[in-house]
């Protein structure tokens, strides 16, 4: 077997934990959304369409919190791998806290940002009972995320830094199954409605964090009595030091959250607007679920390609993004395609509670094939270029996919889908599928003519 064949199925092997752990996160989560479409008031009336359109409008800022999450989890993992690669135990230590630093600060910010949902939620245009629910549902997971989620980032950098892809699959694992128990616990035994489904996604969270903060102690006693661990040294300012790689993905992220909420603001002011915003949150939510591989495998090739970056070894790493785009592929034909045209009717008539958001889901996710495959070269390539300790290439191939491709063609698909046949959402879709297209296959060739211009030999990277 060739080192490049090797390199290629270390990918695989990193990554199939974490595909895992990812889709059982992501397959969990759309637990909220199966409970919201069973919500009623106390009258009696359905309120299944204006919950799941809450969620939906929800969307944005959990994936601003993500974009959080994920950019200071990459930047400290790189830098972690990074250290420990090269021995400099010291370096580890500080990188540590300065992270717990970083996290009290994005703790204080999404307490702000929860308190501005609820200030704002009855002042943006929407439908009342949508407001309200949205109003409830987003503030209980702003405020308590800031409480539990960031605080997981430290153990679960650890982790993947030591290569225990397995432990961040079994962490994801308890806090998803605790979030079912307690949604069940919440909303059937105390009849707490939305708040009670947010409120378990919270507390459920907290299962996960002690699986991880076990196994990263535990990773973290052993490297400290290792020989090769000893080297000295210290960063002159190790927080900028995670927040140069942490910051641009951060970036990236919100931008791509941005794009959602740029779709809602678009849907929200049209005809049968609960109806489109719910068959938007259940495709969105559905492109997230089923790329839920494809980002596991761009979580695992940061680190993997930041160790082969230190050991100046580039032709590996363009061995490894050839593997993953390979995969993923197979993946979209194999798996994604089928789940989309056979079970795209199924979840609209099971999630909707009319006919109308029915039939729009289902127009919605044939587009889902297409939509993951654009995704799949952008997320492994941001991934590369991060691994590299270069966040600029990522951050602008962002910027141009939200702001110069996908808000301008789902903006044009909203506006005139009439002239190639499409309804409102059938046009939203396709415009988010080709701009998704477009910007994954720029950003995929970039990656690989940086690598060929490298050809074969990184630099060793120095502080």
């Amino acid at each position: 077997m060739t080192a490049k064949n090797r390199q290629g199925h270390l990918l695989l092997k990193l990554s199939a934990p974490l595909v895992v752990s990812f889709w059982l996160r992501s397959g969990f989560a759309w637990i909220d959304t199966i409970f919201a479409s069973l919500l009623h008031d106390q009258q009696g009336a359905d309120l299944g369409d204006a919950s799941i359109a809450a969620i939906g409008l929800t969307l944005p800022l959990e994936f601003l919190l993500t974009a959080f999450w994920v950019g200071t989890s990459n930047g400290l993992t790189a830098r972690l791998a990074l250290a420990m690669g090269s021995g400099e135990g010291q370096k580890v230590e500080q990188l540590k806290r300065a992270a717990g630093l970083i996290i009290c600060a994005l703790g204080g910010i999404f307490l702000a940002v929860a308190c501005f949902v609820w200030w704002s939620a009855d002042r943006v245009g929407l439908d009342p009972v949508v407001a309200a629910q949205f109003r409830i549902y987003a503030t209980v997971l702003m405020a308590g995320s800031a409480v539990t989620s960031f605080w997981s980032i430290l153990p679960d950098s650890l982790v993947k830094a030591h290569h225990d892809t397995r432990s961040t699959m079994w962490a994801g694992l308890y806090s998803s199954l605790a979030n079912i128990a307690l949604n069940a616990l919440f909303l059937f035994a105390f009849h707490w409605g939305i708040f009670g489904i947010a409120l378990s996604t919270v507390i459920g969270r907290f299962a996960g964090l002690a699986y991880a903060l076990y196994r990263a102690n535990l990773h973290e006693r052993a490297r400290r009595t290792r020989a090769d661990q000893q080297i000295q040294g210290l960063y002159s300012k190790p927080i900028r030091r995670i927040l140069f790689l942490a910051v641009p993905s951060a970036i990236t992220f919100v931008l791509m959250g941005f794009e959602s909420m740029a779709v809602n603001g678009m849907l929200k002011d049209l005809p049968n607007s609960t109806s489109l915003l719910a068959s938007w949150s259940i495709f969105d939510r559905s492109v997230r679920f089923l790329a839920m591989p494809l980002i596991a495998a761009s979580v695992a090739m940061l680190p993997l390609a930041a160790r082969l970056y230190g050991r100046g070894d580039c032709s590996s790493i363009a061995a490894e993004l050839s593997t993953g785009i390979r995969a993923g592929f197979i993946y979209v034909v194999l798996v994604v395609t089928p789940l989309a045209l056979l079970l795209g009717p199924r979840v609209g008539a099971a999630l909707s509670g009319s006919q109308v958001t029915t039939d729009l889901v289902t127009q919605a996710l044939f587009w889902l094939p297409m939509a993951v495959l654009g995704l799949m070269p952008f997320i492994l390539s941001r991934s590369v270029f991060d691994g590299l300790q270069m966040p600029r290439p990522g951050l602008i191939a962002a910027a141009v996919r939200t702001v110069g491709l996908v808000i301008p063609l789902v903006w044009l698909g909203s506006r005139y889908y009439h002239l190639v046949g499409f309804n409102v959402i059938q046009g939203v879709c396709a415009g988010y599928m080709l701009g998704t297209f477009i910007s994954g296959a720029g950003v995929y060739f970039w990656a690989r003519r940086h690598l060929a211009k490298l050809d074969g030999s990184c630099p060793l990277l120095t502080e």
